[in-house]
């Protein structure tokens, strides 16, 4: 039978993976989250799929393998359905006389096993594999999609035929072609969604061209131009998107947001949806929110050491602002999301006004902002003042107003969390005056800002050993004898990582601490450049600085650090 959740975490304390003093805070989150152990475990940091696999693998007497650099038979793959191999999270690796090896991510129950069973007519034999390794490996040997189905051979049917969207021959758009649940436009739309999340991607592109459509999909902060739908169907995709994020499909003058809810491998995906009018037709942008994604642990966040220390430090006092600041898709929402969860108990109240809801967050009560019907961030922020709350967060500093009554509410003794679109921490001082917010009022109330960005991370199933371009070196300002006796890494590229080397991105940050000198410059009006050099001398690691340690690390490389500190930000 399957390893219960308390028998698992029982598991991971025996082999010393997780302490006693965690388990608690472990139970705590899975009960905030409503999901199981194992997957509360890894969102937090706690242990690593290859660690439970591990633990799973010695309770049961079992044996654990990884499937990384595993090379299965076609012909071994075809022996299990593609729909049971997903529905149970299996995958078959060997083929042996009256037996076939499987892969599980858990302990297969006795009912499963007897299907399984009478589908082969041979006997069962388990092992088990991370369950990130068998997913991966799940969608390599099976696709995406179904076995006759996929992206590929569907958009091929559209081109070597004049089939239409709804299965004929002619061509039909708009909302009848969308709406029919078994055309074939749906289906791809289906298709190309799923394939979308599956490949760890974070926005779908739907552009029109002169003479054709394009499709991308970004991957860890890279587009990457993925299919090219027939032009004829450019009325028939854009409207069926349009009618699951149940917006207009008849207004094609002027931009509209909508969002779509879709279950896909069984977690629940939310998708934000922008519709804006260009001169070939309709962009349309779904930006994929995975809330198993988006709510990590502060451990996981990527900080050093010291940073980290400081940051624990800094969201745990009872007044003031604290400011994350980055460009769109830098992870500021992330980061705020994390610390709210490390702040979220029972004695205290944390109150939110976001635009929109990214996330839903058990124990904090969350304001979307509803600007047509004059639901403002103000307005909201006004009424949460009177709910006597501890916490607020706010999704983003834009104008005067907002700022005023954020920094009312920090100097009354609320610790207030927002975001700010400046290009690194010092610059936030300067925005906020920019803004109308007097002086003396930003040195009183602002306790701490933290620019940040993401970096891609090396591949851990290719990586290797490089020595850096000097040129790479030179740029980053650092000398032959500051690198000397480092060994950086990079990945050479596998079908993992879609062999471009990285899989993952992580955050480099720079923390600005206030203190009496920056309050004393942020008062005076000083330039940010002298804001900046203040900040360093107080201690806070530059981006930059940030970068070279992860690269030293083997987190990125020197030449990820520089293209997003350097070369110009994603």
């Amino acid at each position: 039978m399957p390893v219960t959740d308390t028998d698992l975490v029982q598991a991971l304390v025996d082999e010393g993976i997780i302490k006693e003093s965690d388990v608690k805070r472990a139970r705590d989150a899975q009960v905030r989250s409503g999901g199981t152990a194992r997957d509360t475990l890894v969102t937090l940091g706690l242990a690593t799929e290859e660690q439970i696999a591990k633990a799973i693998a010695k309770a049961e007497g079992l044996q654990m393998l990884r499937l990384t650099d595993m090379e299965i038979s076609p012909a071994v793959v075809e022996a299990i359905p593609q729909a049971i191999a997903k529905k149970h999270n299996i995958l078959p690796i060997e083929r042996r006389p009256g037996e076939v090896v499987v892969a599980c991510a858990d302990v297969l129950d006795f009912e499963t096993v007897d299907n399984l069973r009478f589908i082969l007519n041979s006997n069962i034999s388990m092992v088990i594999a991370p369950k990130d390794e068998l997913a991966d490996a799940i969608n390599r040997y099976y696709g995406g999609a179904t076995v006759d189905e996929s992206v590929d051979s569907m958009l091929q049917e559209f081109t070597d035929s004049d089939i239409g969207p709804l299965g004929d021959t002619g061509t039909a758009g708009g909302a009848e072609a969308a709406s029919d649940d078994d055309a074939p436009v749906v289906r791809l739309m289906r298709l190309i969604i799923e394939e979308a999340v599956r490949s760890r991607a974070s926005d779908i592109h739907v552009e029109c061209m002169a003479d054709k459509m394009r499709i991308r999909y970004r991957i860890d902060g890279l587009c990457q131009e993925v299919q090219t739908p027939p032009k004829r169907l450019q009325g028939a995709i854009i409207s069926r998107l349009k009618i699951l994020a149940k917006i207009d499909i008849a207004e094609k003058r002027r931009p509209q947001d909508g969002r779509i809810l879709l279950t896909i491998d069984g977690r629940d995906i939310d998708f934000r949806v922008s519709c804006l009018p260009a001169t070939h037709g309709e962009s349309v942008v779904l930006r994929i929110l995975d809330k198993q994604k988006a709510l990590i642990g502060l451990d996981r966040l990527g900080f050093d050491a010291d940073d980290f220390e400081r940051f624990r430090h800094i969201i745990r006092r009872p007044n003031g602002i604290f400011l994350v600041t980055g460009p769109t898709g830098s992870g500021k929402t992330t980061t705020l999301y994390a610390a709210l969860n490390e702040l979220n108990r029972p004695d205290v109240k944390i109150i939110s006004a976001e635009d929109p809801v990214e996330y839903n967050l058990a124990g904090i009560n969350q304001c979307q902002v509803h600007d047509l019907i004059g639901l403002t961030f103000a307005r909201i922020l006004r009424s949460i003042l009177r709910q006597a709350p501890n916490i607020i967060l706010i999704g983003e500093i834009r104008a005067f107003d907002v700022a005023e009554v954020a920094v009312q509410a920090a100097l009354t003794g609320h610790l207030v969390f927002s975001t700010l679109h400046t290009n690194d921490a010092p610059s936030a001082i300067t925005r906020l005056i920019d803004m109308g917010v007097k002086p003396f009022l930003v040195a009183s109330s602002v306790q701490a800002i933290m620019g940040q960005r993401l970096v891609r991370t090396i591949c851990d199933r290719c990586r290797e050993p490089e020595v850096p371009d000097p040129r790479v070196v030179k740029a980053m300002g650092l000398t032959p004898e500051d690198i000397e006796g480092v060994t950086f890494q990079h990945g050479k590229g596998c079908p993992a990582c879609n062999n471009t080397g990285y899989r993952g991105r992580q955050a480099i940050f720079e923390l600005m601490e206030m203190n009496t000198a920056l309050r004393e410059l942020a008062f005076a009006r000083t330039p940010v450049d002298q804001i900046r050099q203040q900040a360093i001398m107080s201690g806070m690691t530059s981006l930059k600085e940030d970068g070279i340690r992860k690269a030293k690390k083997g987190v990125t490389t020197l030449d990820e650090a520089m293209r997003i500190t350097v070369r110009g930000e994603v």
